[in-house]
């Protein structure tokens, strides 16, 4: 069982009757020529590195490799427990734990790509405060995981996931949308629906540059993976509302990949242009002195 677009996953989902989950997993069943208990482990082991990369900065704050990021999450979970927060409860917590995976990443910890290192912190980050706020089971987590896991593969094979190749927009953009699907899935919605939610990420995100200081996944990356988990809790609230989106995920995909081949190469990832190059940002780099 496989597909070549959301589309092709789509009819497969009226076929079988079925969600994007399962088909993803059974299409990783036949691929790996494995059991469903096999896949369903392998995971259930995705789901634990993400959790405790999400976790960990919360009581030790880690430092980054650059120096240029460390303890965000912390500042973040502090302020939210004074009652202090502006955003809701899922918003303040997928921030939170999206900023903190960025630490452990930009310091060689253990995380799990999602679809990039550098957008590592926006599934977990929007999951597990699902879990948190909704007393959602590890299971329909893992079930959310697989839905993401479809909306990524689709991007990987259509189009691109790298920063170096089509910006910002394919890393933070298609990790939102993988993200946004899954949670679109996991309150109950349609195959239908979290393809809407999809496209109205990339939608929302396109034409989004890659411009790291110091050519480090540190900063601004951080910053837009909280932004990354924003976008995919509108575009879900939109998709479960019933608001339809007039251009299908399969076209968005593609327009994301023609704008990102546009995209000048001083913004997609070689730090020489963007938020790489301002007075500030060259100053604490330090590199080009």
């Amino acid at each position: 069982m496989d597909f070549k677009s959301a589309k092709e996953l789509l009819e497969l989902c009226q076929q079988e009757q079925c969600t994007i989950s399962e088909i993803m997993r059974r299409r990783e069943c036949a691929l790996g020529e494995t059991t469903r208990d096999m896949v369903d482990h392998r995971m259930a082991r995705v789901l634990e590195i993400m959790r405790s990369s999400a976790t960990q900065p919360l009581k030790n704050p880690i430092k980054s490799m650059g120096g240029l990021i460390g303890g965000e999450a912390k500042k973040l979970s502090a302020h939210a427990a004074k009652g202090k927060a502006i955003c809701g409860d899922v918003l303040v917590n997928a921030m939170t734990y999206s900023v903190a995976v960025l630490e452990v990443n930009a310091s060689m910890g253990l995380i799990v790509a999602a679809p990039t290192a550098g957008s590592a912190g926006v599934v977990p980050g929007l999951l597990l405060a699902m879990q948190d706020c909704y007393k959602i089971s590890d299971s329909r987590i893992i079930d959310a995981l697989f839905n993401a896991g479809a909306i990524g593969y689709l991007a990987m094979r259509n189009a691109t996931v790298a920063g170096a190749v089509g910006g910002c927009q394919a890393e933070i953009g298609v990790a939102a949308a993988m993200v946004a699907s899954a949670t679109v899935e996991l309150m109950g919605g349609s195959p239908e629906q979290c393809m809407d939610a999809a496209s109205t990420v990339l939608m929302n995100m396109l034409g989004l540059v890659c411009d790291p200081v110091g050519g480090l996944v540190e900063y601004p990356c951080q910053n837009r993976n909280a932004a990354g988990v924003a976008n995919a809790l509108i575009a879900a609230e939109l998709a479960l509302s019933g608001v339809r989106q007039l251009i299908p995920f399969d076209e968005m995909l593609a327009t994301m990949y023609a704008v990102g081949r546009r995209i000048p190469i001083e913004l997609r990832e070689t730090a020489l242009g963007g938020c790489a190059v301002t007075p500030s940002a060259c100053e604490l780099c330090g590199r080009c002195s």
